[in-house]
């Protein structure tokens, strides 16, 4: 992906495997989705429960299928379609995924699961927050725009914090997050249209899911 060292050759988007970070990104990685979830336990809607299982079911699978570009390869991670429908649930749904994935796929590592958790779920709760409010209200064309800005805004905010986490844990991996960065760019147009058109579909078949929130 982009992110893993040179060494060990560019694999898929937002699984940074074990052995790749520093002690200190990892141990921030872990504090935050921590203290995420701890928040997101403690406001757990059980409405939201069984949503919550079929897009962690949904990001567990489109996550696995994954599309070369260039020396890296990209797949959809549905967080900006996560966090404006689950809201918080969407920290639990996320991390159980990246879990499931590292346990039974070898996609990312146990002891990286912080990073990228909070990789993932951070963008998706900022999305929820600063988009969620605008598609709630919206009909017709604007559910498109404001669920492709949703999609779009998340692929950027997780192309952002996994360069992050590899710049500040080493130098050396300066390159391949130049690498995340572009290759992110074709992602970003590809989950603005999935979760445009999915976020339309859901206002127009059974708006109550995301307006559950309101």
């Amino acid at each position: 992906m982009p992110g893993t060292c040179p060494k060990r050759g560019v694999r898929t988007i937002a699984h940074i495997p074990d052995g790749v970070l520093s002690t200190p990104i990892l141990i921030t990685g872990a504090v935050v989705t921590s203290s995420l979830l701890a928040v997101a336990v403690r406001r757990l809607d059980f409405e939201r429960i069984p949503q919550a299982a079929v897009l962690s079911a949904a990001f567990f699978i489109a996550s696995l299928v994954s599309v070369p570009v260039g020396p890296s390869s990209v797949h959809l991670i549905l967080n900006g379609l996560m966090g404006v429908v689950l809201g918080w649930a969407a920290v639990p749904a996320i991390l159980v995924a990246l879990l499931m994935q590292a346990v039974f796929f070898g996609y990312g590592g146990l002891l990286v699961l912080g990073v990228n958790s909070m990789n993932i779920a951070l963008p998706a709760l900022i999305c929820g927050a600063l988009l969620g409010p605008a598609l709630r209200r919206s009909n017709g064309r604007a559910s498109l725009f404001w669920g492709a800005a949703s999609g779009a805004l998340g692929v950027v905010l997780t192309g952002i914090l996994v360069s992050l986490s590899l710049g500040f844990s080493s130098p050396d991996f300066l390159p391949a997050a130049k690498v995340v960065l572009a290759t992110y760019a074709p992602l970003m147009i590809a989950e603005a249209a999935v979760t445009g058109f999915t976020l339309g579909f859901i206002l127009k078949v059974a708006p109550e899911l995301i307006r559950l929130q309101e």
